[in-house]
């Protein structure tokens, strides 16, 4: 027998893919340049920054958490990076100098929620902020821009026709999905966001293991800043504004409760992916970006809306 808890998950999910493919329909419908193989192509590309990015927003918001300061962990994990590679640094080395600065500023996060007991919202608000500033105080607020190929290549390259941004991120979404399915680490966020009280009892250290959710989301998005910063060629302060609200949508959408304790990743790809299309179905329809910011900020409400209404008639 299939636990209930996982047929509700399951249910979200199909419902979630089912609204992914209808939404391809009706903009195949409406325009004959969505279903190219050039813009799939283009639409999952895009969608690959946002999803590792939501990848790491999911572990969160599981633990019953909420981070904020994604966008701007993204931007300053990356600044430091594109300096490194322009000091000389090699390119593995450099990539690990920013995921430890996303690592850090996640730490610093899940340091704030928990021993300083502070809300979530308020915590990663405040780290939005301040952060931010880190990145425009980094260099004067200049772009760092010009790198080697073989960084390049990260964005720009592909294995048989796939490009390497997608092949990134899958491996991270497998990886992900390891973690938080097989380990102690996924298992525990599950157990903090369901009952954090009842999770203190029954002997999880609370504490250290929202740090580490913290650290995993500002982690993945200096991973993000990796491929963003390769794509354009170019690392800059204001980079990834705005990518906060795209990364908890994802996850809200895929089936990821606010409310904690319940979310998977493959809801949270899938609900990139719509995230994508959506944008890019806009794009092509020549819908005002204002116009866009308000589908978008819809889509969000209604999300939500959806997953407040289930959990009280449960």
């Amino acid at each position: 027998m299939i636990p209930r808890k996982l047929r509700r998950l399951q249910g979200r999910q199909f419902g979630t893919l089912i609204g992914l493919i209808l939404l391809s329909v009706v903009l195949t419908i409406l325009t004959p340049y969505f279903l190219t193989v050039s813009n799939l192509v283009n639409v999952v590309q895009q969608s690959a920054i946002i999803a590792i990015v939501a990848a790491g927003i999911t572990f969160v918001i599981i633990s019953g958490g909420i981070d904020l300061s994604v966008g701007s962990i993204l931007a300053l994990g990356g600044l430091v990076m594109a300096d490194a590679l322009q000091a000389g640094v090699a390119v593995p080395v450099a990539i690990v100098v920013g995921l430890l600065v996303g690592l850090a500023a996640g730490c610093v996060n899940g340091l704030l929620v928990t021993f300083g007991r502070l809300p979530p919202f308020i915590a990663t608000l405040g780290t939005m902020s301040a952060v931010r500033g880190l990145a425009l105080m980094y260099k004067d607020g200049s772009p760092i821009s010009g790198f080697s190929d073989s960084f390049r290549a990260l964005a720009t390259g592909g294995v048989m026709g796939v490009p390497a941004p997608v092949i990134t991120m899958l491996i991270v979404f497998v990886i992900a999905h390891f973690i938080l399915t097989r380990t102690k680490v996924g298992r525990y966020a599950y157990a903090i966001g369901g009952n954090e009280e009842g999770a203190l009892l029954s002997g999880i250290n609370v504490r250290f293991h929202k740090i580490v959710v913290y650290g995993i989301s500002g982690m993945l998005s200096a991973l993000s800043a990796v491929l963003l910063t390769a794509r354009l060629n170019s690392a800059q302060p204001i980079a990834a504004t705005g990518y906060e609200l795209d990364a908890i949508a994802a996850a809200v959408i895929g089936g990821t409760s606010l409310l904690g304790g319940e979310g998977t990743l493959f809801g949270t790809l899938i609900g990139a992916l719509i995230m994508g299309v959506l944008r890019n179905g806009l794009n092509l329809l020549n819908v005002s970006s204002y116009v866009q910011q308000v589908a978008i900020g819809a889509v969000i409400i209604i999300a939500v809306f959806v997953d407040m209404a289930l959990k009280r008639k449960r």
